[in-house]
């Protein structure tokens, strides 16, 4: 009982201080791990959906935006109550304490761990009061770690969020992809188009890194109801798949040339990103995904861009589609699962940005 007790112990805390490890502090590469917190986050999202389902409108929102920070907090009072269980079936395999039961061998094991020094039960042997200090430097370790994390997290999040929220100007508060193009042909400023793509292709790559060594920073929502960065993304992609169609007349266009090279650049990364994040989170592309263009959306789209300069190239629609295979069932599936909703490729008529309209005028500011 005493050998099994001890293995047990020394197992779980390798695998804990190891996913900890793995969690926190190192660098990750693309793939699917079977690790405690993967399991942990699997589990504790298919749980949170279902909770998610049973409520409606703000509600809804709220515990939507409550799972990140939520899950956060659990995964390291797992990790804490895990390594105590460990060190105290230790401690019970070795006898380090004479007299007591299993009980009183968790409760010294917790009070090491956090270093109380209550002084109520103290080993009785040599090897006790070793592994009493062992368990203390490493509670006190990984409460260091562990709060160190946060902060990463929190700047990783608001940095996400800032190249979001500028997009609001550019492609409106609910961003699409022909008020994007719309709005920059209608001032004659499809040179900083190119810019604003050079931006979002180092935002990618950016969160690819980020969402590699974090994968939690993907279930933190923004601030407003209508952004999120999957949505600002796929928008992006979606301008990107409307410029490699061209446009009549380019070879006239001084800005056509490095607009047409910098889209296929950021539309690279972009995809980069969704693939990889499906991938570590396990959701599958939808074989079949909705049609989220209708003939009539494509229509007023082609018209709006000849109304404002920018016209598109006519018998483009096989290609568009061949572009639109390329991300679309990724997106799909992620905001399926994820609850996200996605960009039109119009915006809805007589729809105002976020900045046109303040709080005191009506919730739908927010």
């Amino acid at each position: 009982m005493e050998v099994v007790a001890i293995v047990a112990g020394v197992l779980l805390l390798a695998l804990v201080l190891w996913d900890t490890f793995e969690t926190i502090v190192l660098s990750k590469t693309v793939s699917r791990r079977f690790s405690l917190s993967s399991i942990f986050y699997a589990t504790a999202w298919n749980l949170w959906k279902f909770l998610v389902r049973q409520t409606r409108g703000g509600l809804r929102q709220s515990v939507l935006v409550s799972f990140g920070p939520l899950s956060l907090l659990a995964l390291m009072a797992l990790w804490a109550a895990l390594l105590i269980v460990s060190f105290g079936l230790i401690h019970f395999g070795s006898e380090t304490l004479h007299g007591h039961s299993l009980g009183d061998y968790f409760y010294f094991s917790g009070v090491t761990f956090f270093t109380l020094g209550y002084g109520d039960i103290v080993p009785a042997n040599g090897w006790g009061r070793f592994l009493s200090v062992f368990e203390s430097g490493t509670g006190f370790g990984y409460l260091a770690v562990v709060i160190s994390y946060v902060p990463v997290l929190y700047n990783a999040f608001s940095r996400r969020e800032k190249l979001i929220v500028l997009l609001d100007s550019k492609a409106g508060s609910n961003p699409s992809a022909g008020e994007l193009l719309k709005r920059h042909g209608e001032a004659g400023a499809m040179e900083a188009l190119t810019t604003l793509l050079k931006e979002w292709e180092e935002w990618s790559a950016q969160q690819l890194e980020v969402y590699l060594s974090y994968p939690i920073l993907a279930y933190y929502r923004s601030q407003h109801d209508d952004q999120s960065w999957l949505l600002s993304l796929t928008c992006i992609l979606d301008a990107c798949s409307l410029i490699a169609l061209g446009f009549e007349s380019d070879a006239d266009r001084a800005w056509s040339k490095p607009l047409y090279f910098q889209a296929q650049a950021t539309f690279a990364m972009a995809r980069h990103v969704i693939v990889d994040l499906a991938y570590i989170n396990g959701t599958p592309p939808t074989m079949n995904p909705y049609d989220r263009l209708s003939e009539r959306d494509w229509s007023a789209l082609q018209t709006e861009l000849r109304r404002v300069g920018i016209p598109l190239k006519t018998n483009s629609e096989a290609k568009f589609a061949e572009r639109r295979a390329l991300y679309e069932p990724y997106v799909v599936g992620l905001a399926r699962d994820m609850f996200f909703t996605l960009p039109s490729w119009v915006p809805e008529p007589g729809a105002v940005d976020n900045w046109q309209v303040s709080a005191w005028e009506g919730p739908k500011h927010f």
